[in-house]
């Protein structure tokens, strides 16, 4: 299948449109308000907001929620809140897809159309600008549809069991093949939620959020957190703190 939209190698990079979509609903099944709750000082969604907008290919930043509340303090951080939400593409079992072709139909009506998409969560509070730039460079210097990120899996597939009708520990992957040193597993990997690029095209005219050629961007597990629990929240503050401490100047904590 041949590439849609914008070929990196016939326009400058400074003349792509690049808008970087944060979908924050205020329902939550998790954490109550988990997008405006206070993490380290701030509210949530305000570390993903500073990401998209420290950005060095400077995207157009863009709340999409339901909330009236939330686009208050988005508007507040420095995003756009150029709509609010319909309470139909803000249900719990609402889809990403419609509401990010919601948001990209919208701006169309007033004339913009965004070459590529930068889809950023704001469950993923560790997620850097420099991270959302190393993202888009991959997908522009590969020509490839999507780009999407990802971070090793904590529990190997490989060791995991499933029981069967008669109680029996049986594996999970039935390969052929057994295990027994974490060093000799196969590398896997999840989806951490947090970055998806995107092709506009691929959104509005495939029908889909990631192309046929989707490239990996890796990032590591301490930054991959994503904030669905109150365990979640401990965490990430604890790694922010450290992060933070005299300790970790110049660098040091991440080394």
């Amino acid at each position: 299948m041949s590439k849609i939209g914008v070929n990196a190698d016939t326009m400058k990079r400074e003349a792509l449109k690049i808008l970087a979509i944060i979908p924050a609903r205020g329902g939550s099944q998790g954490v109550l308000r988990k997008n405006i709750r206070i993490l380290a000082g701030r509210p949530l969604i305000a570390y993903t907001i500073k990401a998209a907008l420290g950005s060095t290919y400077h995207p157009r930043v863009i709340v999409s929620t339901d909330d009236r509340r939330i686009a208050e303090i988005a508007k507040g951080l420095g995003a756009e809140i150029p709509f609010i939400r319909p309470p139909q593409l803000a249900q719990n079992n609402t889809p990403m897809l419609p509401v990010i072709q919601h948001t990209i139909g919208y701006l169309k009506r007033d004339g913009y159309i965004p070459d590529i998409i930068a889809i950023l969560q704001p469950t993923s509070p560790l997620r850097t600008s420099e991270h959302i730039d190393q993202a888009i460079s991959l997908l522009l210097d590969t020509g490839a549809d999507s780009v999407v990120s990802l971070c090793e899996a904590e529990h190997s597939p490989y060791w995991m069991k499933k029981i069967d009708e008669a109680g029996r520990v049986i594996p999970f992957l039935d390969t052929g093949e057994e295990y027994h040193r974490r060093q000799d597993l196969p590398k896997v990997y999840r989806l951490n939620g947090a970055i998806f690029i995107t092709r506009s095209d691929i959104i509005m005219k495939e029908n889909r959020l990631l192309g046929d050629d989707t490239r990996a961007y890796i990032m590591k597990p301490e930054d991959s957190i994503d904030i669905d629990t109150e365990l979640d929240f401990k965490i990430a503050e604890l790694i922010m703190k450290e992060r933070t401490s005299p300790a970790c100047e110049g660098g040091s904590c991440d080394e």
